[in-house]
């Protein structure tokens, strides 16, 4: 029914009236109208409407908005339709409107969201103000330039140099800036880690590590003939020399893509087609730095925030590149982080900025390696240091010097499990007596592919494939396996959890170090005194359906020291 019939109707005007507000010839919607001739007033209006779509009519003075919950529409088409989120209800968002009719606006907001939502009725003006109290004057102007901005490509933090001469020259056309912006671009949209840019003889390969696996990212083949362009346009965004092509280099850039602050380690070397370039993005916005969303069990929860509670020793966190290590001791940072508590790190380089943690970034060229920037920073009163990586027999006695005298020291080391890092550090130089005295814990870990949660198959063990022989069959009665699906873009997985293997020094393991016991006994007898291994800890995980026994096969090695040990 048209509106103005139903006022009529509802006897709030006469007919005579609507056709009077009719003649006006107004752009206004007819209640509007009718209101500004005097003829009903807007409370009226909106009660008569409230009861003929069954929909509530509320005041917005008293009402408190969820500012968080309004980030996640758009700020055009909260002005464009003058429609306000208010708060979550039973499932359902609560959406303030003054037009019932207003249905391709509620559509918008509820696909761009996502969500549920449930009108309401409330007065114009005061929809007007409060919209505009909420997302300040002219926002709906300034969502609409930043929606433009976005479009031309990525911001970038770091204002670039413009004059590099002649060799700079076709790294520089819109075209290569346009090319290279959508190819970071495209990277954080996929979630990707490393974007691998390889020369090959007669063509270019353009790979993205994603959920810890690379696949080829189909790229045209003409793509070739701009390599050169390409590569010197990373150069410039790097502020690395662009006229060195024979020896290694490494820069960063800083960017902000779609709103979100991404970091990008650039490493370039020569090879035999040319210079081979890779690039770690780090969105800071995807960070949460929390143990729960690292994805330990609460057992080792519990056993590892006990270390790091400690006074004074060295907690080490190993596995290989790309494992999760570093959110993993950021993540403990924060949990112990405290105005009473001085925590200050050395990094190389610093990943991601902490507020109340002071942070070193290490530059070797001048000297500050590691154990340099640990020396000097001892007589800054630190409680708690972080060394990024322990990497050589420097920087590990420099560890012990300020575990001893009082610190508590976080650092990694790359070894393959936990009860190798006590050797380790033996091998690189340490006294066995000073490793057993000083180190408190280690944790090894490794990152699997989360399953499709969309098309993940549920199989029983009996009709499962390939099962190890240290598969745990008599404890569990389905796995789950992969299939693929639109939503993983047909991988089967989608996402990355960790698996850990927790290894506290007790007295018996202090002995065995001091008597420079081998990695295989220190790893029997942490096993027998109840430590869950990286296997373990990964069948732990396809048992709840998270991951499959492929992934886990795959990531971690069979327990065979630990079946031996529990035989």
């Amino acid at each position: 029914m048209e509106l103005g019939q139903l006022l009529v109707d509802e006897g709030l005007i006469t007919s005579e009236q609507l056709t009077l507000a009719r003649n006006e010839k107004s752009t206004d919607r007819i209640d509007h109208t009718l209101i500004k001739m005097g003829l009903t007033t807007e409370d009226a209006v909106l009660r008569t409407l409230s009861s003929e779509f069954g929909m509530e009519y509320i005041d917005l003075k008293d009402v408190e908005v969820d500012v968080e919950l309004l980030t996640k529409f758009p700020t055009s088409a909260i002005y464009r339709h003058s429609l306000l989120p208010l708060y979550r209800q039973n499932g359902h968002v609560v959406v303030a409107t003054d037009n019932p009719l207003n249905l391709e606006g509620l559509d918008e907001l509820g696909t761009v969201s996502g969500l549920r939502l449930e009108p309401v009725l409330t007065r114009s003006n005061e929809l007007r103000l409060r919209i505009r109290e909420l997302l300040g004057v002219g926002g709906d102007t300034i969502n609409e330039l930043v929606r433009q901005r976005s479009e031309e490509g990525i911001e970038l933090l770091e204002e670039i140099e413009e004059d590099f001469g002649e060799l700079a020259e076709g790294a520089q056309a819109p075209s290569v800036i346009k090319l290279v912006n959508e190819l970071l671009i495209e990277a954080v949209k996929l979630g990707t880690s490393d974007i691998h840019i390889e020369p090959q003889e007669h063509s270019l390969r353009v790979r993205y590590r994603i959920d810890g696996m690379l696949r080829i990212q189909p790229v045209p083949a003409e793509i070739n003939h701009f390599y050169s362009a390409i590569v010197t346009r990373l150069k410039i965004m790097s502020h690395l020399n662009i006229a060195e092509k024979r020896l290694p280099q490494d820069g960063r850039i800083k960017l902000r893509v779609s709103g979100r602050e991404v970091d990008v380690r650039v490493s370039i070397i020569p090879m035999s087609h040319g210079e081979g370039v890779v690039m770690r993005l780090l969105d800071k916005a995807k960070m949460k730095f929390d143990l729960k969303n690292v994805g330990m069990p609460p057992s080792i929860v519990t056993g590892f925030k006990e270390l790091i509670s400690l006074p004074h020793g060295i907690i080490l966190v190993t596995g290989p590149t790309g494992s999760g290590k570093s959110t993993t001791l950021y993540s403990a940072l924060n949990e112990i982080k405290d105005p009473a508590t001085k925590i200050i790190t050395v990094e190389d380089p610093v990943e991601y900025q902490m507020d109340g943690i002071s942070q070193i970034q290490v530059h070797s060229r001048i000297g500050l390696t590691f154990a340099a920037g640990l020396r000097s920073i001892l007589r800054h009163d630190p409680d708690v240091v972080l060394i990024g990586e322990i990497r050589d027999g420097e920087t590990a006695t420099a560890a012990i010097q300020a575990a001893l005298t009082g610190h508590v020291v976080f650092s990694t080391l790359h070894t393959n499990d936990a009860p190798s890092a006590f050797t380790r550090l033996v091998d690189m130089g340490v006294e066995p007596y000073l490793v057993a005295s000083t180190v408190e814990g280690v944790l090894a870990q490794r990152l699997v592919r989360r399953l499709c949660p969309h098309c993940k198959k549920k199989v029983p063990v009996g009709m499962a494939q390939d099962l190890p022989a240290d598969f745990p069959k008599d404890k569990v009665e389905f796995v789950y396996e992969p299939v693929g699906c639109r939503e993983c873009t047909d991988t089967g997985y989608s996402g990355r959890i960790g698996v850990f293997e927790l290894l506290t020094t007790d007295e018996k393991l202090q002995e065995m170090c001091a008597d420079n016991a081998s990695a295989t006994k220190i790893r029997a007898h942490a096993v027998q005194h109840g430590m869950r291994t990286l296997r373990q800890s990964g069948w732990e995980q396809v048992e709840i359906g998270v991951t499959s026994v492929s992934e886990v096969v795959r990531i971690t090695r069979g327990d065979i020291v630990g079946q031996v040990a529990a035989g």
